[in-house]
């Protein structure tokens, strides 16, 4: 059943700029970086010369966080506001699937647009470390722990846009919020640990990225299910 919806959401954005989103975030993060390792290359390769590719990455995965989140904002709301906006929630809904599907589908359809945009990211993070030459030894774990690891710390962030964009009509108000969280995303190294938004970053008192993925995880599906409860008690138009 999911998977038969799922299918339906994908043709809905066959023609928006959603995949244009999805591109956009790897590319302009990437992007970036090649301009500022570009103009600044003798200085850069000399502070870090130690490790060129800790450097890179680390300077990637600084830009990666908010802009994943600010991905996740904008995907949410582009996916449910098309249903709001075309007044087709009644009809959908009146169709013989469930609403656990429904709400199921969405989540899945934005973490893979998110997984796409990762996978991206770490192919451009490796492509442009090669083309500064910074050598053949690419730290693959390191590869996919900037590009993998913030999306699955981020997982409760992503059901909360969710839940926000399809119970609420005016997408001002998940547009808002999530936006807010991004901006509050860069200063949130000094903020408290449990602080959503500060997941993605992979930091964290005790010094272990893969404790945020793991709270990222188990948070994410609690906030899914409260988010589906509502879902399922809640009058659409």
């Amino acid at each position: 059943m999911i998977g038969r919806v799922l299918a339906a959401d994908f043709l809905k954005i066959r023609r928006t700029l959603v995949w244009f989103l999805v591109m956009l975030g790897p590319v302009g993060v990437v992007g970036l970086q090649a301009v500022n390792f570009g103009l600044r290359y003798d200085y850069l390769t000399k502070q870090y010369a130690n490790d060129l590719w800790y450097a890179l990455l680390s300077n990637i995965q600084f830009l990666a966080a908010p802009a994943l989140l600010l991905g996740m904002t904008l995907l949410t709301s582009m996916i449910a506001g098309y249903e709001h906006q075309m007044n087709s929630w009644k009809q959908l809904l009146a169709l013989p699937v469930s609403r656990f599907s429904v709400f199921t589908s969405k989540l899945l359809l934005v973490l893979i647009l998110l997984l796409v945009s990762c996978l991206l990211l770490a192919a451009g993070s490796v492509l442009l470390g090669l083309l500064l030459g910074f050598g053949m030894n690419v730290p693959v774990m390191h590869v996919i722990r900037i590009s993998l690891f913030p999306l699955l710390a981020g997982t409760p962030i992503l059901a909360v846009q969710l839940w926000l964009s399809v119970a609420v009509r005016n997408q001002a108000i998940p547009l808002t919020a999530g936006i807010l969280g991004t901006v509050l995303s860069l200063f949130s190294i000094r903020l408290p640990d449990w602080f959503l938004w500060k997941w993605p970053l992979l930091v964290n008192e005790a010094g272990r990225p893969e404790l945020n993925v793991w709270l990222g995880i188990g948070t994410g599906i609690v906030v899914f299910l409260i988010g589906l409860t509502h879902f399922t008690r809640q009058d659409v138009n």
